[in-house]
């Protein structure tokens, strides 16, 4: 039987080079081997963006055409949309019934964001206890695997002691452990050298054209410590470097020489990459703008999507129903 891959993201904004490298590069190639469902996870964005969240269906739809046009294949994988299932709420009622409240409140990523996101109001019961409903998407596929990055694994712990708890209590082996796979990427910084995130403003998104490319792209803080043309630059500490290593691998070298041995000045350097981010982005913005033109195409594909997850999510809450009643 084919193993299950379940993910998902939350359609808060527009997405950007680290969602491409850091998740959809890698679900093209998953659906490949595995059974793979992509969730739209607009339920968890209403969790954060509640006093905004007439904007989250349109991002859905965004979401979605960046999906496909970097590889996602609905023929290949589910598509869907969270709300279109309502299965997922029904579960994480069961669960957040014998979650207990300390497990919800060591999250790591919860303190980290109630410190961080202070545009917000996030002392609300929903966030404290979205694992539970993000553990609810996982198992109500009964998920094999969920590809994550290193910083995730707190969230898939919890989790399988979620799981856990809820076989000891009903006695039964309804769910099993979902393992970790990991994605192996470089990790790319935002154009200010802080984390790449919407809310910091220092993305380069996948819905940019070529001209919005160069102009961030030249923006972006080199090193510091090269404050003339003719000064030796240190490549190793500037991000503009990193960005060669990861999109244009085969001239890193000779860019490492440029800056190292002040050949060249850093404008030309990030002009120069700008050329290889847009070589690599312009297959991408091709399909985009097709996609863009039937919108209404997207959303019958979301629906269909819906369908084949329900009748999955489905018999997983018969089976849970009937161990809990």
């Amino acid at each position: 039987m084919t193993k299950k891959v379940f993910s998902a993201m939350r359609p808060t904004g527009k997405l950007h080079l680290g969602h491409l490298l850091g998740a959809l590069k890698n679900w093209a190639s998953l659906q490949e081997n595995y059974q793979c469902i992509f969730s739209i996870a607009d339920w968890h964005a209403l969790m954060s963006e509640y006093e905004n969240s007439k904007v989250i269906r349109g991002f859905g739809i965004d979401m979605t055409i960046d999906w496909i046009a970097c590889g996602i294949d609905p023929d290949k994988a589910i598509v869907y949309l969270q709300s279109d299932v309502v299965e997922h709420l029904e579960l994480q009622m069961f669960l957040s019934c014998l979650t207990p409240l300390g497990w919800l409140e060591r999250n790591p990523t919860y303190k980290e964001q109630l410190r961080e996101i202070t545009s917000r109001d996030l002392q609300t019961y929903a966030f404290l206890g979205y694992p539970v409903l993000q553990a609810a998407d996982i198992l109500l596929y009964k998920a094999d695997a969920v590809p994550i990055g290193e910083d995730q694994l707190p969230h898939l712990e919890l989790c399988r002691e979620i799981a856990r708890r809820f076989n000891s209590i009903y006695k039964k082996e309804v769910f099993s452990d979902c393992r970790a796979i990991l994605t192996q990427t470089p990790r790319l910084l935002g154009l200010d050298n802080r984390k790449m995130s919407k809310s910091y403003g220092n993305t380069i998104n996948l819905s940019d054209n070529a001209k919005e490319v160069e102009t961030k792209v030249v923006s972006m803080i080199t090193d510091p410590k090269r404050i003339r043309k003719t000064d030796c630059g240190h490549p190793e500490e500037c991000n503009v470097y990193s960005y060669y290593q990861v999109f244009a691998v085969k001239e890193a070298p000779e860019a490492y020489q440029w800056c190292s041995k002040a050949l060249k000045g850093c404008v030309d350097c990030k002009k120069n990459l700008s050329a290889h981010i847009n070589k690599d982005l312009s297959p991408i913005r091709e399909k985009r703008a097709q996609l863009e033109k039937n919108r209404g195409t997207i959303e019958d594909m979301l629906k269909e999507g819906a369908q084949k997850a329900r009748a999955i999510a489905q018999k997983t809450m018969a089976e849970v129903r009937e161990v809990v009643y």
